[in-house]
């Protein structure tokens, strides 16, 4: 993270409703879904390790967090109830996710449905 990069002020965890709230110092409010963190995981597992290695998430309209573990000044681990736990959601990347969630997600049931797979209701 940047100097200038907005710093967070604020995560909480609502589990009934499978949400991060996130609030940074520039005012930007957030909530994202466990799913959509869980699909966007920037770990080696779901991104692979190189262009073109990402490995598509399917499956995962329920999954929950179940513990969020500060990683220094910059970062969270995210346990996930499905085991996956491998994840590091820097400040900054959250931010991103934010920002371009709509997009984001978007792309991922472009992606689901070029698989030939789909969400299954939640």
């Amino acid at each position: 993270m940047t100097a200038k990069s907005p710093q967070p002020v604020s995560i909480n965890l609502l589990q009934k409703s499978r949400l991060l709230a996130l609030e940074y110092s520039d005012g930007a409010r957030f909530e994202l879904s466990c799913e959509m963190l869980r699909v966007h995981s920037p770990s080696a597992e779901v991104r692979g390790h190189g262009p073109g290695q990402e490995v598509l998430q399917v499956g995962k309209e329920n999954v929950n967090i179940k513990d969020i573990e500060p990683m220094g000044h910059y970062a969270v681990r995210l346990v996930f109830d499905d085991g996956h736990e491998s994840g590091i959601y820097t400040w900054d990347y959250l931010y991103d996710l934010g920002l371009h969630r709509d997009q984001y997600w978007q792309r991922y049931l472009a992606a689901l449905t070029a698989a030939g797979r789909a969400r299954a209701a939640p």
